[in-house]
Formats: C-alpha cells, structure tokens, sequence
C-alpha cells in the first residue's frame, strides 16, 4: 500500500464520536474508567447517565484473580483500591456441605502441585492416592493452605520460589468500588448526566438506537450505546429485544437475601459458600463488615423459610434488614446488537457461586475493546463479541452447574432434584471423562484452569476410575519423597506468611 492510499484509508476511517453508557453501578463504572482511554484519541467523548435514586443491586462483594488485570489495565494503585473499597484478600473458596452433610473442601486460586518427572501432577496424585499416600490434595497448592491458617502477604515475583505461586483475588464492597471508579472515570474526562431515560430513539433505516431522552426533557446522542441498565436490559431488551435464554431448569435458584453483619473472630481470607435446604449461603468478610446472603429456590422453599435459614446462619449481629433480590439464571441470546452492547446483569445473570459476576463484566469489556467497532459497525464484529461471550457464559455456567450435579445429598427435595436432572451435554462429557479416566481438560479459552475443575470434582467426592498410565511408570519411593517434599514447601512457606488481618493493617488499612 502506497503513502497515499493509506492516507485515503485513513481518511475514509469513522472514529465513533459519542459513548454512552446507560446505567452506573459496578458495570457501568468499570465500563466508563475502561473506555476512557478511547477519549485519548482526541476524537471521541464518553458519558455516563445513571439516576441515584434507582438502587443498584450491589451485593457481590467477591472476586476472582483476573480482576488483578483490570484493575492494573486501567492503572488503580492495589493499596490504594483496598483502602478505599474496606477490601480484603480472597485466596479460593470454601464449600461446606456440598458433596455430602459433613462435608468440606477448598477451591483454591492458582496451580494444585508441580508435573512430576513430566507426568501431570494430578495423575500422580490420583495413583498415590489409591496407594495410599497421596494425602490431602489441598495440602499441595499454597494458596489453599495460606487460607486456612488465615495467612497473606504478597507473592514473591521470583519464579523460582514457591511464593510465586500464590494467586489472590478479593472480597470488597461493591457500592463503594462503583464509587471509587467513578471518581476515577471523572478525573480521566468522562462526563456524568444525573437522570432517569423516559424514551429511546432510534433511526429509521438502521434501527440502531440514536440518543436517549431523559425525563426533565434532555436529549443524549450517541454513536455506541452500552447497557448497564440491569435486569430490565432498557436497550438491549427493552429497544433492541436480543432475547433471552434461559438456564433455570439447570440453575433452579432465582430468589437471594443479603444482609451485612459485624465481624467476629478472624477476619479468613477465603469465601464461604454452605449448602443449605434450598440452596446455599455465602460468608463474605471484608474489613468492615461480613457479607451474608442466601440464594434459594423459590420452587423448594417460602419466603418465610429462607429468610430463617439465613438469619439462622448469621455468625454476628445483622447491621441491616435483610435485601431481596429475583432472577432468572440466563443470558441474552445477543448481547451485541446494532449499537447497543450490554455488560453486567443487561447481558445475563449467574448466582455468585464462584465469584464470576464481576469477572463476566470484564470479559466482556476486554472483547468490546478487541472488537471496538467504528460508525460502520460491521456486522461481523457483534458476531464475534456474541459468540466469544456465549462460549463464556455457557463454560461459566457449565462449572457451576457441576457443583449442584455432582452430590450425594437426597436429604430435601432440591438435592434431590439437582442430582438427577439433566445437565448440558458439554458439562456431561466432561464428568464422564473425568470418572472414567480422571483426566481434565481445559478448552478454547476458557476462564476455570483444569486445576479448578479437579478441586471441585473431587471435591464434591467423583472418584475416577482409572488414570494416565504414565502416572504407573514413577517409582513408588520416587513419587512418595515428591510429594512430601512439595507438601513439606508449601507448608514451612504458609507458616511464615504474616496473619491476613496484621497484614491488611499494614498492607492497606481501611479509610473510612
């Protein structure tokens, strides 16, 4: 290509001019600081309407490590984030109950033990463990162990040392990281509009949608509409009516109570999520309160029931009445449409199980920005971004789903009905493999590493049948010295890491 043809394909280039992303809250936020960066081209504008006498629904307060990327992809200090949003650290997450009553095991971040002698770790594991001295698989990656002796620090950035591989998220309060993000987006240009939408307009040829008029009469244009408008999809739904497909008869959980309580005893850097009746509860501890909250099935149980079960489980004082919240575990069937994309809980809902919420806003974003279209909107861009998106809600769903399929309990109705229903044949292919060959897979791109899916199947008490054969060919002693001796590492390394509170007041102190 010649200088001036490239001049010509520049100037044939058409850069959108207006952003406007419909709706606050964490996903807005997230989208408005993001997308500030596009401003830097001198050509485009980002704004944001949100009406702060509409609640957002601000009870995830958990997360997984790739939010560490975002949060370093749009230049937020770690401290300073944590002090700001009462955070703490997050190193996996507790289940209780699930497989069978009595029942415990950790889903921890990060890798689970070292390949031996070029055989997986996992298998080497399963063939000790049938002989009798694999001992706990939580006993083999740091991040695990560090939880339950309420230990944290930092990991080390050099590769060589076991501290390396201690991976971390958080717990932190939602409505004020929307708060601290908002602060953010302002200082980087992006302007905020105070208002309820009482009207859409589109055009007539495209129908992509136009501007938005506000109720007091002001008129919004854009070229790039982000919906952040929550459940109701305002545009998505609403204008652009993507559709919605729903998952409830995998996922029968469509009702959650929240409330905060106060802190008592130590404040553990791990979530916990207990099976009850008709569902299960979540424990959250943040520096300044404990996050509590009870998601259930309204087909299994009364409102009355489950506000009991929750208030029943509460280890401190309620600091709050109790909120209610209703969904319908899904996703939109096209969460790019036209002009409109939809991010956070516009775009499809799953229960908090395994922290994913947040993370599914990011995924989202990072594909927008991938994919960032100009006035044209090629159609093949929204066709990409939808099908990335649907590949990860549908993997997401999928590991979800897995803790509900593979239990033992029959002791409700509910257990008894997630046992035996149906589960995608994705999901199920996957657990057959694993019980016949206790091999694990990860695909494409997908978000839970093979390591997760282990935790959690064996976790939930699938024993496979066989295992890689070259698991057979280590010597017996080789593989026992192996295994203590990276037992013994991660142990001696857990030990002398600082408690989790001593090192939060050090580390990043509330300032509040």
């Amino acid at each position: 290509m010649t200088l001036d043809s490239q001049a010509a394909a520049a100037a044939d280039r058409r850069p959108l001019r207006r952003i406007l992303i419909v709706g606050g809250g964490t996903a807005g936020w997230m989208a408005a600081v993001a997308l500030a960066r596009i401003a830097a081209n001198g050509v485009t504008q980002v704004s944001l309407i949100e009406s702060d006498e509409i609640g957002t629904v601000g009870v995830g307060e958990a997360t997984i490590p790739p939010i560490l990327a975002f949060n370093a992809l749009v230049g937020i200090e770690e401290s300073e984030f944590m002090r700001r949003t009462q955070a703490s650290f997050k190193l996996g997450i507790e289940f209780v109950d699930w497989g069978a009553l009595g029942d415990r095991y950790v889903h921890p971040f990060g890798a689970i033990g070292m390949d031996i002698e070029g055989v997986p770790f996992a298998q080497a594991w399963l063939r000790a463990n049938a002989e009798g001295f694999g001992g706990d698989l939580a006993a083999f990656n740091l991040s695990s162990v560090a939880a339950l002796a309420n230990r944290m620090c930092l990991p080390s950035p050099d590769p060589r040392t076991v501290l390396s591989s201690l991976k971390y998220a958080y717990h932190f309060d939602a409505g004020l990281y929307a708060r601290f993000l908002r602060e953010i987006a302002g200082s980087r240009g992006v302007t905020r509009h105070e208002g309820r939408i009482a009207d859409v307009m589109r055009d007539a040829g495209t129908g992509h949608v136009t501007a938005v008029r506000t109720d007091d009469g002001r008129e919004l244009e854009a070229d790039l509409f982000i919906d952040c408008s929550g459940f109701r999809g305002l545009l998505i739904e609403g204008v652009m009516q993507a559709g919605y497909e729903d998952w409830s008869h995998w996922l029968p959980c469509d009702r959650a109570l929240a409330v905060p309580t106060r802190n008592i005893g130590p404040l553990t850097p791990y979530t916990r999520s207990t099976a009850r009746d008709a569902g299960w509860q979540w424990r959250i501890p943040l520096q300044h309160r404990t996050g509590n909250g009870y998601v259930h099935a309204s087909a299994f149980t009364t409102d009355e029931v489950a506000l009991e079960t929750l208030l029943d489980g509460l280890e401190g004082e309620a600091l709050a009445e109790p909120r209610g919240l209703r969904f319908t575990a899904g996703r939109r069937r096209r969460q790019w449409v036209g002009n409109v994309v939809a991010l956070g809980l516009s775009s499809g809902f799953l229960e908090p199980l395994e922290s994913t919420s947040i993370h599914l806003v990011q995924a989202g974003i990072s594909r927008l920005l991938a994919l960032f279209p100009d006035r044209d909107f090629e159609p093949l861009l929204a066709a990409e971004y939808n099908r990335m998106m649907q590949q990860q809600f549908e993997q997401v769903r999928d590991f979800i789903i897995l803790h509900y399929k593979a239990t033992r309990r029959d002791d409700t109705a509910f257990w008894r009905y997630v046992a035996d229903m149906p589960v995608p044949d994705s999901l199920q292919g996957r657990i057959e493999l694993f019980r016949a060959t206790g091999r694990v897979f990860r695909q494409d791109d997908e978000l839970f590493s093979a390591d997760s899916w282990l935790a959690v199947l064996l976790g939930q008490g699938i024993r496979p049948r066989s295992r890689d054969p070259m698991a057979d060919t280590l010597p017996a002693e080789t593989l026992r010295n192996r295994l203590a001796g990276i037992r013994h590492v991660i142990g001696q390394t857990a030990r002398a890491m600082p408690d989790h509170e001593a090192f939060l007041r050090q580390y990043c102190p509330a300032s509040l």
